[in-house]
């Protein structure tokens, strides 16, 4: 087999759709790991930004799995959440290299959804705290909201690229 054969296969939307769900419960996996032995608590944004690693995953797994045009309406929903997730993790980036004068930890995303309305919640979360700010972790000088970031991007662009494949 030829290599544009190969890659004409390889490039199917089926098998990027389900890279996509690979990858993404890979890093699903690798955050856990970093939570459990290596004792890193995620703040409010990471667990944001690990619910749309999660949401990419799931819809990735379903596009791959059934007809065609669900597949493809899937695949821009999981688009539309990479980038949602993206931005958050942007967001997140933006305040680990510009931290508040004041920052304090406050109380627990769960905390929040389930106390609070859901538009008196979200500025809570957004506007960061203490241990949004901080960098415990490196790899490569990149910190792990700018790994979501990248991440997150490159989830959204296999999608896209599977949408360019007939």
């Amino acid at each position: 087999m030829n290599v544009a054969a190969l890659r004409k296969r390889v490039l199917k939307p089926r098998i990027l759709y389900a890279g996509v769900a690979v990858a993404g419960a890979a890093l699903i996996g690798f955050g856990i790991f970093l939570q459990q032995f290596e004792h890193l608590e995620p703040c409010p944004l990471c667990i944001l930004q690990r619910y749309a690693f999660v949401l990419v995953s799931a819809l990735a797994l379903l596009a791959a799995a059934l007809p065609r045009v669900l597949g493809r309406i899937l695949a821009w929903m999981g688009i539309a959440v990479a980038f949602t997730g993206a931005g958050v993790g942007a967001w997140h980036v933006w305040l680990q290299l510009h931290p508040p004068a004041v920052s304090a930890c406050g109380p627990s995303l769960e905390y929040l959804v389930s106390n609070l309305p859901l538009g008196r919640a979200l500025p809570r979360i957004f506007q960061g705290y203490g241990d949004c700010t901080e960098i415990d972790w490196h790899f490569l000088g990149l910190s792990i909201p700018a790994w979501s970031l990248i991440w997150l991007l490159t989830l959204a662009l296999s999608l896209g690229l599977a949408q360019r494949r007939r």
